[in-house]
């Protein structure tokens, strides 16, 4: 492992602790008693306090120093002064330990008394400092010039989403963002707990992947020798909870899907789904609206919440437009009893790719989703959906050819999917069959036929309305987040590069190359001054580390530095 040069000192520093009898990671209990946010709101004069953080700042003066200390609540000015720490004639703790070394970043526990400085700064003056973790890496810290202007911020997504655990340390707003999360999970629960529902868990791994139309991730049990999903969603389990007797369940489900990453999509999400029994999506529509209406509130104070340049009102109660209604709107085409070959000629004609493994539920979707579905910024229930895009939806009441069911749109996106439950057993036998029809024509997210489930509904399984909120998304959109990696602390990301180790030919060369860019072959080879066999190997494997290519013009062959 090659490290840095701070990296060196700070062992060095590491080693030298320890000759002095310093444990730079004890394991005895630290006794905070106190948070900087704690001591800034209940703040009193000369008050004995034990805090622990990171010295992120410090400002040394001969015998005094300020420094900033960040615990999980905040920052707090702390004070040390040598002859404070050291009451002696052993002034060590002070010149060597706290002067040399420590470092920003190091993990300390403090014991002092509170004042307040000249000009109002509310601090802690320290009297006793512990080492609670000396830390072998830098932190990214910004840095601020004279005029104000930051540097070197820690702002990559890529690095800040692979290291969340440093932007967490060096960017504080990142932590509102998942506190935030917390209480939106909280109101949720409140308001189902209130109502008397229970909250449930069921299974991850699941023999059959089923409640939704995905790609599974597929593993296998050793023990059992059988093929196993990790869940696409957990609404079959639910409903037999449902048939078993309870009246309203719920669960924050974490699901796995193995289909694309962007924005606003992860492989692991988190939905949380809810069935009452004896209920209809129409009264779903009404306790959704109630709902997001009380999250909205509890997790910002208001209804009203800017995503972006679009204020959202999450007050009830919400528009209520039918799906091929919309279509027509916004397209102006009616595809209300179109068939497969119809809708196909149609989407091409909106200009949309499709393929001939598309069936009418595929394709009505990708005419409103591309077509319709950027227009809802404020809360929208798009309702009544054909029965091909909806397998485990009940019959419309008024129209067999639709079902009843509605998504949920906010700023654009789908925010939450309910149905009123099919618990018809032959009916939900003949979807299952025409969901496994599409995956024969090659639809990979066709729906398995769940056998178990098929009997559960034999035995019988009341009047039941379900629903799945996404959780991510909504708060990306009570946080104002565009990106779903802004709001998992640890989203799945693309394998990490690894860092290429050169030998000194080849370091050489890059060095060479380096200020120009490109250099015609000959010129580099004579400048290097290698032999024959060093130069092709070095070149060879610059080659295949993808860190320079070789260029044929008219002019000859060109060495190019890779960027």
């Amino acid at each position: 492992m090659q490290l840095s040069e701070q990296e060196i000192i700070r062992r060095e520093k590491l080693a030298k602790l320890r000759e002095l009898g310093i444990d730079p990671y004890p394991a005895a209990l630290y006794p905070v008693n106190a948070t900087s946010e704690d001591i800034k709101k209940n703040f009193v004069e000369a008050k004995k306090v034990v805090v622990s953080g990171r010295l992120m700042s410090r400002r040394i003066q001969g015998k005094a120093s300020f420094a900033e200390l960040q615990d999980s609540a905040g920052r707090i000015q702390v004070y040390f002064n040598r002859d404070e720490i050291c009451t002696g004639e052993d002034k060590t703790l002070y010149n060597e330990v706290y002067k040399k070394l420590l470092d920003i970043g190091d993990i300390i526990g403090i014991e002092g008394e509170l004042f307040t400085t000249q000009v109002g700064e509310k601090t802690i003056k320290v009297q006793h400092f512990t080492i609670l973790c000396k830390t072998l890496r830098p932190l990214p810290l910004p840095k601020k010039d004279a005029d104000g202007n930051i540097y070197d911020e820690f702002n990559d997504p890529e690095l800040r989403y692979r290291q969340r655990y440093i932007d967490l340390v060096v960017n504080p707003h990142v932590k509102e963002t998942f506190v935030k999360r917390t209480k939106i999970t909280n109101s949720i629960r409140q308001f189902y707990n209130e109502k008397g529902y229970l909250e449930v868990e069921t299974p991850i791994l699941q023999p059959i992947p089923g409640g939704a139309a995905a790609r599974p991730f597929l593993t296998h049990h050793n023990a059992l020798n059988i093929p196993l999903y990790l869940r696409i969603a957990n609404e079959l389990y639910l409903k037999r909870l449902i048939v078993g007797g309870f009246d309203g369940v719920y669960e924050f489900s974490k699901d796995f899907r193995n289909e694309g990453m962007d924005r606003t999509h992860n492989p692991e999400f988190t939905v949380m789904e809810l069935y009452v029994a004896y209920k209809d999506y129409h009264w779903m529509m009404d306790t959704t609206e109630q709902l997001l209406e009380k999250v909205a509130i509890d997790a910002n104070g208001t209804s009203k919440v800017r995503v972006g340049e679009n204020e959202i009102e999450f007050k009830a109660p919400y528009a209520r437009v039918p799906i091929l209604e919309a279509i027509k709107i916004h397209t102006g085409v009616d595809v209300s009893g179109m068939g497969e070959v119809e809708l196909r000629e149609t989407a091409q004609k909106l200009g949309l790719e499709v393929d001939e493994t598309m069936g009418v539920g595929k394709l009505i979707d990708e005419i409103f989703g591309e077509k319709c579905e950027h227009y809802y910024i404020q809360p929208t229930f798009i309702t009544d959906y054909p029965k091909e895009m909806s397998p485990l939806t009940k019959e419309h009441r008024d129209n067999p050819a639709l079902t009843e069911r509605f998504e949920l749109m906010v700023n654009g996106k789908e925010l939450a999917n309910c149905y009123s439950e099919l618990n018809d057993p032959i009916d939900q036998r003949e979807r299952f069959e025409e969901q496994l029809r599409l995956s024969e024509k090659g639809d990979d997210e066709a729906m398995f036929i769940d056998q178990d489930f098929l009997r559960a509904l034999e035995y019988g399984m009341p009047p039941t309305s379900g629903i799945g909120i996404g959780i991510d998304r909504l708060v990306m959109l009570l946080t104002n987040n565009s990106s779903i990696q802004e709001v998992l602390f640890f989203p799945q990301m693309r394998p990490e590069k690894k860092a290429v180790e050169l030998t000194e030919e080849e370091k050489a060369i890059v060095a060479i190359l380096k200020p120009q860019g490109t250099m015609e072959l000959a010129v580099l080879k004579s400048q290097a001054g290698l032999s024959g066999k060093k130069w092709d190997k070095s070149m060879k494997a610059l080659s295949k580390h993808g860190l320079t290519k070789v260029n044929k013009t008219e002019d000859g062959l060109f060495v190019e530095l890779s960027s």
